[in-house]
Formats: C-alpha cells, sequence, structure tokens
C-alpha cells in the first residue's frame, strides 16, 4: 500500500501548478444565444433589495459589461478552471458519487428489502427520480458556469436571476462542508485498516467479539475523547487523509480532482475485481448460497411501503443528488460539451460498482464464512467488524483484506475531494481569495468539525446526528428546491434549450415534465415518510417499543434531541454553522450586486 500511495502522491507532486494568476486569465466573448425573459416564469433582476439594485447602478460601465458578457465557450469567468476532457468529468462525478454507501450500504438494504425483488422499485426510483434530477443538476450547472458562477449561490442566482436565490444555495455548501467533517474520519478508517492488513495486526482469528472489540478500541466508541487521551492511532491516518485532499484540491479542478480520479477509478475497479474473483471462487456451493442470501427475491416485499423508500432513498443517496457537487462540477463544462450523455454516463458507472461489484461481493462473502447473521449488521458493522473475520478465514485473506479497504479508501477520497470543491469555489468567487487562502481557511473550519466528531466519539453519536439532520434530511431539501428551480422557475422550455447544447441525444420531453410534476411529488413523499420513521421512538407491529441488543429501547430523533447533550451540541455545531454560511452567502451577494454580475442576465 505504501507503493502506491507513494505513486499516487509524487505522481501528483511532479506536475507542479501554474500560478493561481495564471489562472485568473479568461477570454469572455459576447453571448449570442442568450434565452429570453419569455422563456421561464422566473423572477428576474428587478427583484433585487434596493441596496443591491443602487450598487448594480453604481458599478462601472466597463464592469457591467463583463460581467454579463453571457455565454462564453471559454473558461468561467471567475476562477478558470474547467475539465481537461469528457471522461475526465464523468470519472470525476462518478467518483463522488462511488463511495462506501455501494460497498455496504446497498447490500445490506437489498438483503433486507426482498433481495433480487428490491432491484424492481430500486430500478424505478433510478428512472423516475435518479437520473432526471442528475440530468437537472448538469444542466443547471453549465449554464451558471457559463453565466460566471462555479458556486452554488451564483448559480442559483443565474438561474432564478435574482441575487434573493443565493440564500436557498445555503443548504448546497453546508451538505458537502459538514458531511466531509465525519466523512474525513471514516475514510481514515479504510486507510488504517487497508495499513493494519498490510502489516498483519488485523489478523485476529475467527471470534467475531475480536474484530468489534478493535474497531470500538480503534475508533473510540466507548467514552468521549477516548482517541485523543488513549492509544488510537486514528488521529494520525486522520492527518494523512487531511493532507491528501488537501494536496489534491489545492491542484484545482483539472490537475488535482480530474488527474486522481483518472488514476483512483480504474484502480478501484481492478481491485474491486480481484477481491470478487476470490469471492467467486471460494466453494461453488458456499458461493451459491452466498449468492442466494443476496438476491433471490421475495416479492412480497414489494408490498411493503418500507421496500420502496428504501429503494428509493438508496438512488438518492448513491448519485449524489442534492449534494451541490455535480451543480458545481458541471459549472466548469464547456457550451458545447455534452452535458445529456455525460450524466447518463457517470449514472451507470456508479450502478455498476454498486450492483455488480457491491451486490456481489460484500454481503455474499460475509453470509459464506458468518451465515444469516450476517445481514443483520449495520453499515460500519458489515464493513468494519463482519468482513475482517470474513478476510481472517479466506484464504490469502491478509491480502485481499488490504486489498478492499485500500479501494474503499480510494472510494472514500474521490467522494471527499467533491465536498471540499464547491466551498472553495464559493470562497474564490465571492470574495476573490486565491487559491492559498480559499483552501487554507477550508482546512481551519473542516479540521475544527472533524476534531468535533473525534472528540465526540462515544457511541458515534456526533457524526450519526450529522449523518441525519445534514446528510440526510437537508439532502432531500436541497433536491426538493433544485426540482422546483428547474420545473418551475429556469423553465421546461430553456431546460430543453440549454441541455441540447452540445448533446448527442435530447433528453427526452416526458423527463423535463416528471421533474416539474413527479419528483417534487415524490421527493415530498418520500420525505414525509422517512421522517415518520426517523423521527418518533421506534416501535414493532404490535406497537411494542423496539430494543438494542442490550435491551435498552431505541430512541428515535426527537427524543434523542430532548435527552443527549451530544446531539444537541451537534445539532448547534449545525446550527453555528448555518448562520456563518448565510453571513457569507450575503456578504458575497452584495459584493456580486456591486460588480453587476446578474445585470442584463436574461
Amino acid at each position: 500500500m505504501v507503493g502506491c500511495l507513494g505513486g499516487l502522491w509524487f505522481g501528483f507532486l511532479a506536475r507542479s501548478s501554474s500560478s493561481h494568476a495564471n489562472q485568473q486569465e479568461v477570454n469572455v466573448e459576447d453571448s449570442t444565444d442568450a434565452p429570453s425573459s419569455a422563456d421561464s416564469s422566473g423572477p428576474n433582476s428587478s427583484e433585487m433589495p434596493a441596496t443591491e439594485a443602487q450598487a448594480v447602478e453604481k458599478a462601472p460601465a466597463g464592469e457591467l459589461a463583463s460581467a454579463s458578457a453571457g455565454d462564453q465557450t471559454g473558461p468561467a469567468k471567475t476562477g478558470g478552471e474547467q475539465w481537461g476532457s469528457r471522461i475526465g468529468v464523468i470519472l470525476a462525478v462518478a467518483g463522488s458519487a462511488v463511495g462506501l454507501g455501494n460497498f455496504l450500504r446497498f447490500p445490506g438494504q437489498a438483503a433486507s428489502n426482498g433481495g433480487g425483488a428490491f432491484l424492481l422499485p430500486y430500478f424505478i426510483s433510478l428512472l423516475v427520480l435518479g437520473i432526471p434530477l442528475c440530468w437537472a443538476e448538469w444542466t443547471m450547472g453549465r449554464f451558471g458556469g457559463l453565466k460566471g458562477f462555479n458556486s452554488a449561490p451564483g448559480i442559483f442566482s443565474a438561474v432564478c436571476r435574482s441575487l434573493k436565490a443565493r440564500y436557498l444555495a445555503v443548504p448546497a455548501l453546508l451538505i458537502p462542508l459538514v458531511i466531509y467533517m465525519y466523512y474525513v474520519v471514516i475514510e481514515a478508517w479504510c486507510l488504517a485498516y487497508a495499513f493494519k492488513y498490510l502489516t498483519g495486526d488485523l489478523m485476529l482469528g475467527d471470534n467475531p467479539d475480536a474484530y468489534g472489540k478493535f474497531f470500538g478500541d480503534f475508533v473510540g466508541s466507548g467514552e468521549d475523547g477516548a482517541i485523543l487521551g488513549g492509544t488510537s492511532s486514528l488521529i494520525v491516518f486522520v492527518g494523512i487523509t487531511f493532507v491528501i485532499n488537501f494536496v489534491l484540491i489545492y491542484r484545482g479542478v483539472s490537475k488535482g480532482i480530474e488527474t486522481f480520479c483518472r488514476i483512483a477509478i480504474p484502480m478501484m475497479v481492478v481491485c474491486s475485481l480481484l477481491v470478487l474473483a476470490r469471492v467467486l471462487t471460494l466453494p461453488a456451493e458456499k458461493v451459491s448460497e452466498g449468492l442466494g442470501f443476496m438476491w433471490n427475491p421475495d416479492f412480497s416485499k414489494l408490498a411493503d411501503a418500507k421496500t420502496w423508500l428504501a429503494a428509493s432513498g438508496q438512488i438518492f443517496f448513491s448519485l449524489s443528488v442534492g449534494f451541490g457537487v455535480i451543480i458545481n462540477y458541471a459549472s466548469y463544462l464547456k457550451k458545447k460539451d455534452d452535458v445529456v450523455l455525460s450524466g447518463l454516463t457517470a449514472c451507470g458507472m456508479n450502478e455498476f460498482f454498486e450492483v455488480c461489484l457491491g451486490g456481489l461481493i460484500t454481503l455474499p462473502a460475509a453470509f459464506i464464512f458468518l451465515g444469516a447473521a450476517a445481514g443483520d449488521q449495520g453499515t460500519f458493522g458489515l464493513g468494519f467488524t463482519a468482513l475482517p473475520n470474513v478476510f481472517a478465514q479466506m484464504p490469502g485473506g491478509q491480502f485481499f483484506g488490504f486489498l478492499w479497504f485500500f479501494m474503499l479508501f480510494l472510494a472514500a477520497i474521490t467522494s471527499s475531494l467533491s465536498m471540499l470543491q464547491p466551498v472553495i469555489a464559493f470562497f474564490e468567487e465571492g470574495f476573490g481569495m486565491a487559491r492559498p487562502a480559499s483552501v487554507s481557511l477550508l482546512g481551519i473550519i473542516t479540521l475544527a468539525g472533524s476534531m468535533f466528531v473525534i472528540w465526540f466519539s462515544a457511541g458515534l453519536k456526533a457524526l450519526d446526528t450529522m449523518d441525519f439532520w445534514v446528510g440526510t434530511v437537508l439532502i432531500f431539501i436541497l433536491a426538493m428546491v433544485q426540482s422546483v428551480i428547474y420545473g418551475w422557475i429556469f423553465g421546461v422550455k430553456r431546460g430543453v434549450e440549454e441541455s441540447s447544447h452540445g448533446a448527442s441525444f435530447k433528453i427526452p420531453m416526458v423527463v423535463h415534465y416528471m421533474l416539474k410534476f413527479v419528483v417534487p411529488l415524490y421527493l415530498g413523499v418520500i420525505f414525509v415518510l422517512f421522517l415518520y420513521q426517523a423521527l418518533p421512538d421506534p416501535v414493532d407491529a404490535n406497537g411494542n417499543p423496539v430494543l438494542d441488543d442490550d435491551g435498552v429501547p431505541k430512541l428515535g430523533y426527537l427524543s434523542q434531541i430532548a435527552s443527549d447533550r451530544v446531539v444537541q451540541f451537534s445539532l448547534l455545531f449545525i446550527v453555528g454553522t448555518i448562520g456563518f454560511l448565510t453571513a457569507m452567502v450575503h456578504a458575497a451577494g452584495l459584493k456580486w450586486a456591486e460588480q453587476g454580475r446578474l445585470k442584463d442576465l436574461d
């Protein structure tokens, strides 16, 4: 693993980036085909607050001309960054979507919700929800980029033709920022496990309790502050993952994110295929039983609303829609880049990793050695307790354990990079920061958040609270906002026109109308059902409280808020971050108004 990491590391350092000043040199061409204001029913620039409108009126004529130059085909006016190739942006977007959920969350969802029958609601959700939302984000992101904006607040303002819309984009900054704070810790788990397989420290025999104890001690789940005050080496691996992430993000979209994904995605395929080959060449009878446990259909589950809810949720989170990532990545595209085929290809690549690789490796392998009990593991239990036990009993398990967790680390880092870029783009675009300043500021903010997660490690409550309220609830909300903006403000007519530029084929008209009418309703229903399940204390079919492994009634999120101080501190942290980002978005909007950035966008 040291050799693999070293090769990646020095390969990137060898390609020194050009200066930030040179990146700012851009060519702005006059728009020749800007859509007319009649193409959409959304608000226009006359709706800006009085102070912002006055600032626009006072802006020098040269600034207004430059700011409203329109749909150039060169680099975006604010940062000058672009993707180097079509395959590069496809791999980057796929990398943002392919993560731990593909290999750990999906198999458990499928096994507990009908096995093979789960694929029916899963692919219906992909067609009705996932792909349409991806296309909407690709289209609006490129549109905003051609208007000179790479950050979500700027893109929302350009799409809606009103600076007021920038406040709707606060979740598009908050979601990737807060998720990164805890995701990088999980990323460090993967790197540490890969290293410990390389050294043999994780070959603990066939006692399942040994792996549970190892994981608990390593992540400090026994008590708050255990990682910083104990013997766990986790903090070292968190530091390594932080350095790798910020070195790559410093190098920018093309030289950092794209170049890394062009190397990491093929390596992930090779590693996962090698592990898959090892699993499928175990004794045939055991393999058949394991695959049967995962994929034998139980069609009775299709009558259960929870199955459809689980399928929709899995698609929703798997494709990274509503994260604020795709809309940022798409803003670095040229006008003639094909957003339709690129978006579909990225979705297809994500499904390959999730269904073909994750569905054939994780749970079947665990079942072969652990039996039906493997299906009762949660995401972390399956990934960091059950599978290490599996590799310990598998011939050549130390090598394949290393490959597996190194592959998970690569998957995690391609996702975490995508979480940093939207906020970097906002800092640079909203306040004119140079790359060193924006990276340093973001590093300080995210390090503070990660240390919060690391300190409050008991029961992983801080991580779980952030994941629920930001990584789940706010993602639903942002996706609904984006679907409404696309269908009702950006407009179907403009959506058809903008998505068709450079497209090998057009998005079917039915998809545009689905985004306007069906997707918001579908998301709303899923969201309400999800909250109905998650907020109250869980009960079984007879109305009795659901008990945990210790016989204690499980608490819903509302009860946790009322009774748990760590949950309360975590929510205060989230609210404080919202306030900080809202203030930053407000200040950036005033600056854009002074510069006349949104004048004459129609």
